[in-house]
């Protein structure tokens, strides 16, 4: 079989005492739901008279989606959008009066999985339109949404189609669209001028589907002001603590990734530092070597040297131990990341300590930029290795 063993009842083998497995992990996750439900809520008060669903796909951003869909439908959230039709199913048992909806949108087969769930589909293609309209055609009614492409050319109707099918008297009467939505693809850059082509565009799907709720404005596009938050927002990365906006100030930080100092190492000026050898010490060092690597989603992007991003001149990843930020030297490896701790007093680390690879002393989308990425995909890259412990949002 292939499983992990779960070692929370697992007893120290010299004494026979329980410890708890989150204290020796060798990678930890510490996720903050009161941080989480404390982001949406600042979202939903940014979103004015809109209401504000609460994305969780990707299994909560990396984050748990038990852990947090339950903590966010504590907090009010009774809108959801998933990706895929089982995180749905998963989240019905913690959100059970919710409406959740699923952006991947339906197809033959799934009928039955989707109205034994509850699930509403994002219909956002022809194809997936005309199957609906046959499933449902002899059907009581059951909601759906239509998503609209206003210039992402990503997912959605076509917008002159999707104005046609507003007016379309022949749809079947149990045709029950519940939302009208679309993205926009430029809303993490305040200046742009293309956000403004798709609010308009946008305007004229909401005027042709008079009656039935409107959405466009995933995180990013609630900064923009009420103009684009319509009767239902979609916050996503802020509600995690990662930036929406190019050069805002992040939310709350929601999470905290660390690994365990499997060994100290005195090195030698001169001597070379992880695969290839591409990085060389310039001074007498102090190394620490962490249980951590890229099969954890520690990018190899976020090495000190030896890759890429490296030769164009960017500065490679750091971490923070001692009350210092230690820089990652060389290649991060599958398991194994390497962090010059010369500079930490000797007495504030040793085997045994934590450090933080993103978290509130490294902040995630500043580690994120290291590796040339941004900070959704260090989230949702988070491996099944982290031992996580969530701190209740009431505490």
């Amino acid at each position: 079989m292939n499983e992990m063993i779960d070692l929370s009842e697992t007893e120290d083998f010299d004494t026979g005492t329980a410890y708890d497995p989150f204290d020796v992990a060798p990678v930890r996750l510490t996720v903050d739901l009161g941080a989480l439900t404390d982001n949406w809520r600042d979202m939903a008060r940014r979103s004015g008279n809109a209401r504000t669903a609460a994305v969780v796909k990707a299994d909560a951003y990396g984050l748990g989606l038990e852990d947090c869909g339950t903590a966010l439908y504590e907090a009010g959230a009774r809108d959801f959008f998933v990706a895929v039709p089982q995180e749905g199913a998963t989240l019905r048992t913690y959100a059970p009066d919710a409406r959740i909806y699923v952006l991947s949108g339906i197809w033959p087969g799934q009928e039955d999985f989707f109205f034994d769930h509850d699930l509403v589909p994002v219909l956002a293609s022809e194809e997936q339109l005309a199957f609906w309209m046959s499933v449902i055609a002899d059907r009581d009614e059951h909601p759906c949404a239509l998503q609209v492409d206003t210039g992402f050319n990503r997912l959605g109707l076509p917008l002159e189609d999707a104005l046609a099918l507003a007016d379309d008297v022949s749809r079947p009467a149990s045709f029950a669209p519940v939302l009208v939505m679309s993205h926009l693809h430029s809303g993490d850059n305040p200046s742009s001028p293309l956000s403004r082509v798709q609010l308009e565009a946008f305007k004229r799907v909401a005027e042709a589907f008079e009656g039935i709720e409107a959405s466009l404005s995933a995180s990013a596009g609630i900064f923009l002001g009420p103009e684009y938050h319509f009767d239902l927002t979609r916050p996503g990365i802020a509600v995690y603590g990662g930036e929406a906006v190019n050069g805002m100030q992040p939310l709350k930080t929601v999470a905290k990734a660390e690994a365990r100092i499997i060994q100290i190492r005195e090195a030698a000026a001169g001597s070379t530092v992880s695969y290839g050898a591409t990085h060389q010490l310039s001074r007498n060092s102090r190394l620490a070597v962490v249980s951590a690597g890229y099969a954890d989603g520690y990018l190899r992007s976020l090495s000190g040297s030896g890759v890429p991003l490296r030769a164009g001149g960017t500065p490679g990843a750091f971490g923070f131990v001692g009350n210092t930020r230690v820089p990652v030297l060389g290649r991060v490896t599958m398991d194994m990341v390497i962090f010059d701790i010369t500079d930490v007093p000797d007495g504030d680390v040793r085997v045994g300590d934590y450090i933080e690879l993103f978290g509130p002393n490294v902040p995630l989308d500043e580690a994120a930029r290291a590796g040339g990425t941004i900070g959704y995909e260090l989230l949702t890259s988070l491996g099944l290795r982290h031992e996580r412990r969530y701190i209740d949002a009431n505490d």
